[in-house]
């Protein structure tokens, strides 16, 4: 980090550079390979030098880095932290073209656990991966940014609605779908023709015969920022979890190679993982077997590992306190939080605790404890997941934040560098809990 000014700036970027986990995995690649992470196939053959830096990408939105440490892995272990790259947002469906009282406008629907107010009356423009057939015939994918407002999903006036500020349900089919255009019959606002166009304009030279599928969604164009008297604030979309992921692979690409660390940056947390590039799928577990050798090796290594799961936590909201256990409410600017929950929706343990703890006082780093109210639910993360397939020590702790899964979320820039702080004493530890 060369000041914490600079990191947090370089955050707003990748921030606002990364609508969609396509954008965003390609961002964090572009930082690895230009520091010297060497790009890594599954198709291929690896030849790994003690040493190295390497990163390996699955479905264009999940990412692995490791450096290749010196000490023995029987001895130290893997060091991981883990995050993920998808975010709550409103997707576009694959037959979205509509019109509807002279206004053109495109079918959506919620992905994750989105919270739908926040979406209306917002400069939205859409993003994502786009699968194409090309000259030779073959199938081809590209990642498309429109980059500029292009939708927006009107409130209802309040004069149509007098109840709206006491009572108000959404009805995610009917209210949701965005405006792109006023009607006109000379218009071609068939979607898969305006994302040919968006491919022809960012490469003139593509050889693009037809678009075939995408993933696409809508996203906030207002762009990461500082705020607050002393800027003491940020405020973006996708804190939960872009965050988390700029924090891992910025402690990865300063890690000495003294250690074995690796980063994964996971897609479809918000949807349960349960993919192939998922935290439930086999893409960390493949990876940690072809370093491991054998499977036996694998085990034995991950006897010897930790995970440290990051994933964004709630903080103390000044207006809902009822809202957290009084004496488990994380408080913005109060440092990293680490996330309990006696029913394994978090992977934390006393020894992984300990860990932690230590980690957080060793960095100088002041750090908080959550725990949901008892008589309220609480939410999970990759930790219980990444822990029950790989086998690994795991504890779960995040950044404090107001307004998860809005359109528009709130951290605090210092818990941020806090959190760098401590991965880095992690990744540098030699010895982690002693068995």
């Amino acid at each position: 980090m060369t000041s914490p000014a600079a990191f947090i700036d370089d955050l707003l970027t990748f921030l606002s550079n990364s609508p969609t986990p396509w954008h965003a995995t390609a961002n964090m690649a572009a930082l690895l390979s230009a520091s010297g992470f060497e790009r890594l196939r599954e198709t291929d053959e690896w030849d790994l030098k003690t040493g190295g830096r390497y990163f390996i990408t699955r479905n264009d939105s999940s990412i692995i880095a490791f450096v290749y440490g010196k000490a023995d892995l029987f001895d130290r272990g893997i060091k991981m932290i883990g995050a993920h790259t998808d975010s709550p947002c409103l997707k576009i469906k694959p037959n979205p073209e509509t019109e509807k009282a002279g206004l053109n406008q495109l079918a959506v629907e919620p992905y994750g656990g989105v919270l739908l107010n926040p979406w209306f009356d917002r400069d939205l423009s859409i993003a994502g991966r786009v699968s194409y057939r090309g000259s030779n015939g073959a199938i081809s994918s590209s990642l498309v940014d429109f980059d500029r407002a292009v939708a927006i999903i009107p409130s209802l006036a309040i004069h149509l609605d007098r109840e709206v500020n006491k009572k108000h349900s959404i009805n995610e089919q009917t209210d949701l779908p965005p405006v792109i255009s006023v009607a006109n019959s000379n218009d071609n606002t068939d979607f898969r023709s305006l994302l040919l166009a968006e491919i022809k304009r960012d490469n003139p030279e593509a050889k693009v015969s037809e678009v075939l599928e995408y993933e696409m969604n809508l996203y906030d164009v207002q762009a990461a920022s500082l705020t607050g008297l002393n800027r003491e604030f940020i405020t973006s979309a996708r804190l939960d979890n872009l965050l988390s992921c700029w924090v891992a692979v910025s402690a990865i690409n300063n890690a000495t190679d003294n250690n074995t660390c690796l980063m994964v940056c996971n897609d479809h947390e918000e949807v349960g993982s349960a993919s192939a590039c998922g935290a439930q799928g086999p893409f960390l577990r493949s990876v940690l077997e072809r370093l491991a050798g054998s499977q036996t090796n694998f085990t034995r290594i991950m006897d010897q590992s930790v995970m440290i799961s990051a994933d964004n936590a709630h903080a103390l909201h000044p207006n809902f306190r009822d809202k957290h256990d009084p004496d488990h409410a994380p408080l913005l600017n109060g440092g990293p939080v680490l996330k309990v929950n006696s029913n394994q929706r978090y992977a934390t343990n006393s020894e992984t605790a300990s860990l932690f703890k230590s980690l957080c006082a060793d960095a100088g780093v002041a750090m908080q404890v959550m725990v949901a109210r008892s008589d309220m639910g609480c939410g999970s993360t990759i930790g219980p997941i990444t822990a029950t397939e790989i086998g690994v020590p795991t504890v779960d702790v995040g950044i404090p934040q107001l307004a998860m899964h809005s359109i528009r979320e709130t951290a605090c820039a210092d818990d941020v560098t806090g959190l760098y702080k401590v991965i880095g004493e992690f990744f540098e530890r030699k010895v982690l809990i002693k068995r």
